[in-house]
């Protein structure tokens, strides 16, 4: 054999060679980059649906294995500290339960002297005053008091069969000697027929009262008060809707926060204790359902409760 023939035969193999470790090195790095993609998939995964899982990686790439390891290893310090924070939050709801439920038996005691103190001296006005004082301190302390048990879950909550129906025209005629003493104008529209629902009693008629409270306490502006129920195949949806001024667009997406208030920037006066709807929407996520709120200021405002319908 020729030196010319070895030459060309070395040269076809050097090529060759060089093609096979070009070839590699694209396929090594388009499945690096697949490995990657569903690396970044699985991320996105876990926190979009806030869960414990953790990143799988199936490659015999030592550099991918170990991005693997340390993406699992903040998972689970994620998971810890989630946990930590879940524990506080229910310590401390806990705590504030217990705090609310201690300040109930002094205030109990300051109303009860109070209210004697009255007895001999009805036209006192500044007795009269503390003792109206002393009443909003113990209402905003039962409400504090009811939202710890809510959040910390120490509310027993039993779902069962009811008629929405009848439980929505128990709550508007208990408001309705003061809704006409207001001059109030009300608007029902409840179906004979009974609706059934699952929901607790007591829950719904806490989130009824606050919801109608809420409408004769700042939507006085209007005086009208409107109560319709409307249903679905599998919804059931309660709207309370009132004409006052309304809320502003600012406001909206705030009004069921704990402890938030609406101010009105005209005469800076403070408006409740910011407790009512919170405690209102906490309880409709217990049941299942939901409350949301819609308001064009000025012209009506509405809260509407979700709730899941009981078909026959």
């Amino acid at each position: 054999m020729s030196d010319q023939t070895i030459l060309f035969f070395l040269a076809v193999f050097v090529v060759i060679l060089i093609l096979v470790i070009i070839y590699q090195r694209i396929a090594f790095g388009r499945g690096a980059q697949a490995k990657l993609k569903q690396i970044n998939g699985k991320i996105e995964e876990i926190l979009e649906t806030d869960s414990d899982e953790k990143v799988m990686v199936f490659t015999g790439n030592p550099v991918l294995k170990e991005l693997g390891a340390q993406i699992n290893r903040l998972l689970n310090e994620r998971q810890k500290i989630r946990a930590d924070v879940r524990r506080e939050e229910i310590a401390s709801k806990r705590m504030l339960s217990n705090i609310s439920h201690d300040m109930k038996t002094p205030l109990t005691v300051i109303l009860g002297y109070l209210e004697i103190m009255r007895l001999d001296r009805k036209d006192d006005e500044m007795l009269q005053k503390a003792e109206e004082k002393a009443k909003q301190i113990m209402d905003m302390v039962n409400e504090f008091f009811t939202l710890a048990k809510i959040e910390a879950g120490d509310t027993d909550i039993a779902l069962r069969r009811l008629n929405i129906c009848e439980v929505c025209r128990e709550n508007v005629l208990e408001f309705y000697e003061m809704l006409l003493k207001e001059d109030f104008e009300v608007e029902i529209s409840i179906p004979e027929a009974a609706v059934y629902v699952q929901g607790d009693r007591e829950a719904l008629q806490r989130i009824l009262y606050n919801l109608l409270s809420n409408v004769i306490r700042y939507g006085s502006d209007g005086k009208y008060l409107g109560v319709f129920l409307r249903q679905d195949e599998n919804s059931v949806y309660i709207d309370v809707v009132d004409k006052g001024k309304g809320i502003a667009k600012e406001f909206a997406a705030n009004v069921f926060d704990r402890l938030y208030t609406m101010e009105d920037s005209r005469n800076r006066e403070i408006q409740g204790n910011g407790l009512g709807l919170t405690i209102a929407k906490n309880l409709a996520g217990r049941l299942g359902g939901e409350l949301t709120l819609s308001s064009i200021p000025g012209k009506r405002t509405a809260f509407t409760l979700k709730l899941n319908k009981i078909n026959d």
